[in-house]
């Protein structure tokens, strides 16, 4: 019994609960990285001036970082120079795995199989070895889970991908469990310690489905045999060893993604793993987002490499977009749609449907906190009409077709597939086009469409800054990345809607460069913050030009649509 008590190690500002076995291994992984940085002293090691600033300009014998950047929909394998600038690219896809409506699935092991595929790649396109490479970062697409046996490896269920809606009745359970005064489910009884409310969003209740429903997972994670963690947790420990020594970590903005993390402690909070049933002994070892995790595994193309930077995807492109000052803002368009404002080092508990999220923190150094309006459908709707209605051949299709038509034709697509996510949190919502008459054809089904995505957006933005409003902090300008920001009718149809200029960078990579600029400052080759903000560079800027009454009344209509999506999920609807 006293063997599988916590203990509790100080790293940085806080203090990271884990396991006896997780301490062990960080302090081996401690002592590998001490002998690296004897072999390799200019790499691995931050240089300071009398005061103790760090020194910019360092100089290396590595000329580049590698990311790798696991996806909801690929993994790839980007290298950057010093100057933050692309010097290969290798990306393999992976099978989105859909079981039944609702259920979102994805291989582990193929998942695995394929970052080794792209590390490879991009070393070949590079001509390039592990000894010119300074570190590794990761970033991930958050909040899916894996369960894996840590002895043999091999993931006991597929991951549980963030889309995934089967946890409701977990999360109906947990709520009802403590009601709030007037008896009804709370399903913010764990957001003031986590910064979370229930959803099946989070990785926390995913892991309890697997134990609950997948046989013999309970006894063999109370035995202690199994392992769980997010996605960079999953990559890092492969990278490492896997059953040979792997380290099992993540890092505080993955942790919080969770649900099971303390937010202003940064350790894990085992009452609330309790009430999930999961076990302490599963749990990643947490970490600062940069600092050196471990080293590349013996019999991998990334030998003794540093692995010094892991970031959750919306926060490596908060790093990579040098959202370093409060107030600053990014608003990533990929999958789904995700912004971030930096908040300092205070979490700011959101009154207006956001969530309180970690936005970074720099080994010795406080936690830096955002919050964060989550959109989960934003080019997953292109791709749906896309694939499931074949309205267009490539995604890139969709903006030659949206410009087909003056406007929307009256019609508004609300992408609720797996309910609404941020501001509204509705887990009743289902997709609806509405405003349909026979006017209506495929291009204004387009414009529609493109809208949605920018409407859910200006949703967020208006949360974000009542939140913000008591700080006196209201966003001056948004930064964009992610593929749909070459989209240039979309953009400008975004800077009408939030009403303040919309900046593309020039390098829009900004997520795995974000996880780069984690890794490498971990190690000296670059010296901090100050590079990241010297590197970031203007590409493109949209100014709002729409005329204020035409705004307003599109917005209103978007807002009437989002009412038509609400409480359609009850008994009579079988998913």
């Amino acid at each position: 019994m006293a063997s599988k008590l916590p203990f509790i190690i100080g790293l940085g500002a806080g203090y990271v609960l884990g396991t006896r076995a997780g301490r062990a291994q960080y302090e081996r992984m401690k002592s590998a990285a001490s002998r690296a940085a004897q072999r390799c002293p200019v790499a691995y090691s931050r240089r300071n001036d009398a005061k103790g600033h760090p020194v910019t300009g360092m100089k290396t014998d590595k000329k580049y970082v590698l990311a790798i950047d696991q996806g909801t929909t690929s993994s790839r394998a980007i290298l950057f120079n010093h100057d933050g600038e692309i010097v290969a690219v290798a990306q393999k896809e992976h099978a989105q795995v859909l079981p039944r409506a609702g259920w979102v699935e994805h291989d582990a092991a193929e998942i695995w199989a394929n970052v080794r595929s792209v590390v490879a790649g991009v070393l070949s396109k590079a001509e390039v070895n592990r000894h010119e490479i300074a570190s590794v970062g990761i970033t991930n697409q958050r909040e899916s889970a894996v369960v894996w046996d840590r002895t043999t490896g091999e993931p006991v269920y597929n991951v549980i991908v963030w889309q995934d809606t089967r946890t409701q009745k977990i999360c109906d359970r947990l709520a009802a469990a403590a009601p709030k005064p007037d008896g009804s489910p709370d399903y913010d009884r764990y957001k003031d310690r986590v910064g979370l409310g229930l959803a099946t969003y989070f990785a926390g209740p995913k892991v309890a489905w697997v134990l609950e429903n997948v046989k013999g997972a309970r006894e063999r994670a109370e035995a202690g045999e199994l392992l769980m963690g997010t996605m960079d947790s999953w990559v890092l420990w492969n990278l490492t060893g896997g059953a040979t020594g792997g380290v099992h970590a993540t890092d505080v903005t993955n942790a919080s993604r969770t649900m099971l993390m303390n937010i202003d402690t940064l350790d894990w909070n085992p009452e609330i793993c309790a009430d999930m049933g999961i076990p302490a002994s599963m749990l990643p070892t947490i970490r600062p987002s940069s600092g050196i995790f471990g080293l590349g595994r013996k019999n991998g193309l990334l030998i003794d490499t540093p692995i010094a930077g892991i970031l959750g995807d919306q926060q490596a492109a908060t790093f990579g977009q040098a959202c370093f000052e409060v107030g600053q803002a990014k608003s990533t368009y990929g999958t789904g749609c995700f912004m971030l404002m930096n908040t300092g080092a205070t979490p700011v508990r959101s009154r207006n449907g956001l969530l309180t999220t970690v936005c970074y923190q720099i080994e010795g150094e406080p936690p830096v906190y955002a919050l964060e309006g989550s959109i989960a459908v934003a080019g997953s709707l292109v791709q749906w009409l896309r694939d499931n209605l074949g309205i267009i051949t490539h995604s890139r299709d969709i903006e030659a077709l949206a410009r087909s038509v003056d406007d929307n034709g009256g019609a508004y697509f609300v992408p609720a597939f797996s309910g609404l996510f941020a501001p509204h949190w509705r887990p009743d919502a289902r997709g609806a086009l509405v405003g349909l008459t026979r006017y209506v054809n495929k291009g204004h089904l387009a414009r529609a469409v493109e809208e949605a995505t920018a409407f859910q957006t200006r949703e967020v933005l208006e949360a974000m800054n009542r939140d913000a409003e008591a700080s006196g902090t209201t966003l001056q300008e948004l930064k964009v990345d992610g593929g749909m920001t070459r989209d240039e009718l979309l953009m400008q149809f975004q800077a009408d809607q939030v009403g303040v200029p919309v900046v593309r960078p020039k390098v829009t990579e900004t997520t795995a460069l974000g996880a780069a600029y984690a890794a490498g400052i971990a190690v000296g080759f670059w010296s901090g913050i100050g590079d990241v903000v010297a590197n970031w560079a203007e590409g493109r800027r949209w100014d709002p030009a729409m005329d204020a009454a035409e705004r307003e009344r599109l917005f209103r209509n978007w807002r009437k649509a989002v009412t038509r999506t609400l409480d359609w999920v009850d008994d009579d609807v079988v998913e």
